[in-house]
């Protein structure tokens, strides 16, 4: 092992006393790139910028190159209303949020909740990128994981084309709470409150849970796929025998690709197994595109202008090539096999950046009161990949890459004041997965923002870790004791990810 300089001991150190997470992470500082400088191995971009999360996997063959442009083209256009003079790109709806993949992720970036004390719907100026997810108490689907609303099915759409009726409105409010540092710095925190509105169908089944999610950065989706299951169940195994709070559980969810369970990943509760699931759930339930495996559109009996809407994909019968989305078959989809797997391809060679300022002695400070404070504990740093589930939809070049997420892809009690109440497949209405770190101090740079969390309520790194309760009251309590030197060095650590 190459000796460590002064800095490097102090983060090794912390390391030492750190508990669980800490013998892989100094097992990694004897790989070529201890600090993970390259945060996804040879795949990793020198990227800063608006463009930093666009970029193709750096070793990327030049089919593959071919293949991430075209993917990117479907990515980004906007798709229309059936029927269409073409269509390639006709389909859009009955109910929709976006009409483009890039509508809610702008720049493969972070999206960003609307303005306080606003509301969403019909189609709001600008981007939404924030959903309502929708259940309600019962028995779930096997395969759904929840109990859609009878009337408004598992997603609030708050547009759609014409002739079909926005199913409401979407209110936020914000209602501060106020703390204070153990140095007496005070901090207020704004919680949104939420209130789905202007119901188009009539009211919602008695019981309704609603959760809402904000779409995250895409940059190195592909290689958060390609971490082998095994290490994922090995995170909670470590957690369950480790001393402490913290206690992962693996979500197992139905992939309609696969046609199987496997471990959740994806999502903010790990609902989704993989990209292709993830996919072709978004084109399907996000903009009302149909594809084999999503053949129906999202309409409910309740929703008679949802049923009578033309539906898109090309000539099926009549004179002009539309069939209403109540009568609409597998053999119609809107989006072909082909354009569905270049969309998947794409995101899943979106290349990490590098991290910035490794070497900086605050920065790597913030990096040992990582891992003091037990962050590490959910937030591993660093895995290697294996190959991912469907091959023909990634690339050879996610494999074998030592990458640095910081993440251990688990659910985790994160408290009552995170809480949705919402169950889906295994989690339950206080978990929630832990989303990998890597893109954080960029998402500024591409976005203009810096809200996080599931729901973005947070501003900026310290703010989403006074929100963290739960399995991570413990770690949050460690930063309140904090000075104000050592919180910056800490959110400066993070920033470099």
């Amino acid at each position: 092992m190459k000796p460590f300089t002064a800095a490097r001991r102090l983060v090794a150190a912390a390391l030492l006393t750190a508990g669980c997470g800490g013998a892989w992470w100094l097992h990694a500082d004897e790989a070529p790139d201890p600090l993970g400088e390259k945060t996804g191995g040879a795949t990793t971009v020198y990227a800063t910028g608006k463009n930093a999360f666009s970029f193709p996997l750096a070793n990327l063959d030049d089919p593959g190159r071919t293949r991430f442009v075209i993917g990117n083209s479907f990515f980004k256009r906007n798709w229309v209303e059936a029927p269409a003079s073409t269509t390639a790109r006709d389909g859009l709806g009955p109910h929709f949020i976006a009409r483009s993949c890039a509508g809610c992720h702008v720049l493969d970036g972070r999206g960003e909740p609307p303005a306080w004390k606003n509301t969403l719907g019909p189609e709001p100026e600008g981007t939404v990128a924030l959903l309502m997810r929708l259940s309600v108490a019962g028995t779930p689907d096997p395969k759904a994981g929840v109990r859609p609303d009878p009337v408004y099915g598992d997603q609030f759409n708050n547009a759609g084309i014409q002739g079909v009726k926005p199913e409401g409105r979407v209110e936020i409010r914000q209602k501060p709470l106020h703390g204070r540092f153990a140095d007496g710095t005070r901090y207020t925190l704004q919680q949104p409150l939420y209130k789905l509105t202007d119901l188009a169908y009539g009211p919602f089944a008695p019981g309704l849970m609603v959760s809402p999610r904000i779409a995250p950065q895409l940059a190195g989706a592909g290689l958060i796929e390609a971490i082998p299951e095994a290490e994922i169940l090995r995170n909670a195994r470590d957690q369950a025998a480790a001393p402490g709070p913290v206690k992962g559980q693996p979500n197992r969810v139905w992939d309609v690709f696969a046609q199987e369970e496997r471990v959740g990943r994806f999502g903010w509760k790990a609902n989704v197994a993989t990209l292709a699931h993830q996919t072709a759930g978004a084109f399907h339930g996000d903009m009302g595109i149909t594809s084999s495996v999503h053949p129906l559109e999202t309409c409910t009996p309740t929703q008679k202008d949802c049923l009578a809407a033309p539906h898109g994909g090309g000539k099926t019968n009549g004179s002009q090539g539309i069939v209403p989305a109540s009568k609409a078959v597998a053999q119609q989809p809107e989006i072909d096999d082909d354009t569905l797997g270049q969309v998947i391809f794409y995101q899943a060679t979106l290349a990490p950046a590098a991290r910035r300022n490794v070497n900086n002695p605050q920065v790597l400070r913030g990096q040992a009161l990582f891992a003091q404070a037990q962050c590490a504990a959910c937030h591993r740093p660093s895995y290697v990949t294996a190959e991912g589930p469907f091959p023909k939809l990634t690339s050879p070049a996610l494999k074998g890459q030592r990458i640095w997420p910081y993440t251990d892809l688990l659910l985790h009690d994160m408290g009552p004041d995170l809480a949705d109440g919402r169950p889906d497949f295994l989690a339950n209405g206080t978990q929630w997965k832990t989303p990998p770190l890597w893109g954080i101090g960029l998402i500024k740079d591409v976005n203009g923002h810096t809200r996080l969390m599931h729901d973005g309520r947070a501003n900026g790194v310290l703010e989403a870790i006074l929100w963290h309760g739960g399995e991570a009251q413990a770690a949050k309590e460690q930063v309140l004791k904090m000075n104000r030197r050592d919180r910056q060095a800490l959110v400066l650590f993070v920033e470099t990810l």
